[in-house]
């Protein structure tokens, strides 16, 4: 099996990626908490966004709140929030990790890196639903788009610190199983293929060799 492998980082997909990030924390999941009492995040096309109140949502380069729509580089989340009229909330005292991005952080955003994480987002919701029957969440955590089955975690992420590039992965709450198909210390990761049905391929085979 292919391991996810050591790759150069790209530093324009990871700027790209932790102002996202901050967007996604400080000015949807952090208002959405606010307003409704849930971070959950979801896919959209051409980005992502809130659950519940209020309609907030990334879209490419910029974010969108209702008929007020802002390009995100070059921009704080404070002058963002300004800017749509919303008020910014750091969620992160409900879980222990975070972008780290503050409310006065200028954001870097790439036009061309945001599509591929959009794109990632989208890949991922397909094939957790063709996977299994639980509704995919964007968690603003981790930023990664997830499902819990019979106690496995399967699910995308838009890449971290250990992987720099979109990714597909399985946890199970359990310590897997000792061998080469187990590439991470909490189960198996691979980089994200380029169709859904070898995602979907991925989370079956894991499935398949956690039941053995």
């Amino acid at each position: 099996m292919t391991r996810v492998a050591a790759m150069p980082h790209d530093s324009t997909l990871a700027q790209t990626r932790r102002s996202l990030h901050g967007v996604a924390e400080l000015l949807l999941a952090g208002p959405q908490h606010a307003a409704s009492g849930t971070i959950r995040l979801r896919p959209l096309p051409g980005g992502f966004g809130t659950v519940e109140v209020p309609d907030v949502r990334v879209e490419g380069a910029a974010v969108v709140a209702g008929a007020r729509r802002a390009d995100i580089d070059g921009r704080t989340p404070r002058q963002l929030a300004e800017a749509l009229g919303i008020e910014p909330q750091d969620p992160s005292h409900l879980y222990h990790d975070s972008s780290g991005v503050g409310l006065d952080e200028v954001l870097d955003v790439d036009g061309e890196a945001a599509q591929r994480i959009a794109v990632a987002y989208a890949q991922g919701d397909a094939a957790l639903r063709a996977f299994g029957p639980v509704t995919p969440v964007l968690w603003p955590e981790h930023f990664d788009l997830g499902v819990t089955l019979d106690e496995v975690n399967y699910g995308i992420s838009p890449g971290d610190g250990d992987v720099p590039v979109p990714y597909m992965y399985v946890g199970p709450w359990d310590p897997p199983p000792v061998d080469d198909y187990w590439n991470q210390p909490y189960g198996a990761a691979r980089e994200l293929p380029g169709t859904v049905e070898e995602i979907v391929a991925f989370f079956e085979e894991s499935r398949r060799r956690l039941a053995q």
